[in-house]
């Protein structure tokens, strides 16, 4: 396998991992926000305000993960695709 054909592949790899790891980080920043609210309800006598609040917070966060993943696996396609446009050749070696 050449060292080129090798890098495509491990990159594509890496985007496929990144993209399949937020079917983890979305639920898991919902849950932590969720117990941090609970555990501040019983801490100020809240209950169920923080819970709430902090669930919501949880959910912004995981869509806000969510999209810059998905925006940086988007860049980087597009990176690479112009990149095969030009022959493979960085940026700066064109001529």
């Amino acid at each position: 396998m050449s060292g080129e054909r090798r890098r495509r592949t491990s990159q594509s790899f890496r985007r496929i991992a990144d993209a399949s790891s937020l079917g983890l980080a979305f639920p898991i920043a919902i849950v932590i926000g969720y117990f941090f609210g609970r555990w501040l309800d019983r801490v100020l006598g809240t209950a169920p305000w923080m819970m709430a609040i902090f669930s919501i917070f949880g959910i912004a966060a995981g869509f806000l993960n969510a999209l810059r993943t998905a925006i940086r696996i988007g860049r980087e396609e597009d990176e690479e695709s112009s990149r095969s446009d030009r022959g493979g050749k960085p940026p700066d070696e064109e001529s």
